[in-house]
């Protein structure tokens, strides 16, 4: 694995255009639709228990995200999660908020525990708070956590036998073996709501071109991170940068994500 292996994933992503399904939170659905089908897969946002099984079947990825949870939508969840395991459709868990209340921690572990998660993404406090470790959460923003994110992602993917990536200025994608680091990104993306399920839509649609999800999602990440970069040079504030980010991410090239990825392995 090295940075251009990583940067073809986006190739392959735009010639299989995989339809990505999403149980998402509605105050970012409309900026994961977009950033899917600038990335150049196809989005669905299906979240009614009626049909979200048959909606799956047709999936290359099944991303759920429960920043705005209800228990309408965790059932919903699970029943989409049931069927794309026993398709094989990889699935990503964004587990917004997991610490800041009971009921965001408890059903991210219930996802985690009744489905088999292909890649759990969330920023440190999250991930910690799952693994055990003492993780900060204050709404649904990291609030700092006690001990190393990356030795604890490990473990807690070792133990869960997943991917875990967390999300921060450096990016740690592991499976509990191997480690990337990935140094891709700009402030301004925490300077608006939206970019973190923006980056789990792109993971998801990474994860239907490629089975090694450890790779996938870190060429995501990366992908990502690279047109934030490119996007931050022409604007001037939060709302110009998030145009100028999905405008970015449409006209991102394999060439320039090999030119501009910021990787280490560890």
């Amino acid at each position: 694995m090295d940075a251009r292996s990583l940067s073809g994933i986006l190739t392959d992503v735009r010639a299989k255009r995989p339809l990505v399904h999403h149980i998402t939170n509605y105050v970012t659905v409309n900026d994961c639709a977009n950033v899917t089908l600038c990335i150049g897969a196809a989005p669905v946002m299906a979240h009614a228990h009626d049909e979200v099984a048959e909606m799956v079947a047709m999936a290359g990825a099944l991303v759920l995200n429960i920043g705005t949870l209800d228990h309408k939508q965790v059932d919903s969840m699970m029943a989409a999660g049931h069927r794309a395991n026993d398709l094989d459709v990889p699935i990503i868990l964004d587990p917004v908020g997991a610490g800041a209340t009971r009921l965001r921690t408890e059903t991210a572990k219930l996802l985690l525990h009744k489905l088999h998660i292909s890649v759990l993404k969330g920023n440190a406090g999250e991930i910690a708070t799952l693994a055990g470790a003492e993780g900060k959460v204050r709404g649904v923003d990291s609030a700092g956590v006690s001990g190393d994110p990356a030795e604890i992602a490990r473990g807690l993917a070792e133990k869960l036998g997943i991917v875990v990536a967390v999300s921060g200025a450096t990016d740690i994608v592991t499976d509990g073996k191997r480690v990337i680091f990935v140094d891709n990104g700009h402030e301004m993306m925490g300077k608006l709501s939206g970019t973190g399920c923006m980056a789990s839509s792109i993971s998801g649609a990474f994860a239907a071109a490629s089975k090694d999800h450890v790779a996938s999602t870190a060429a995501a990440l990366a992908a990502f991170g690279v047109a934030g970069e490119k996007a931050a040079k022409r604007c001037e504030g939060p709302a110009s940068f998030k145009i100028a980010l999905l405008d970015e991410t449409y006209r991102l090239t394999a060439d320039e994500v090999s030119r501009g990825i910021k990787v280490r392995f560890a």
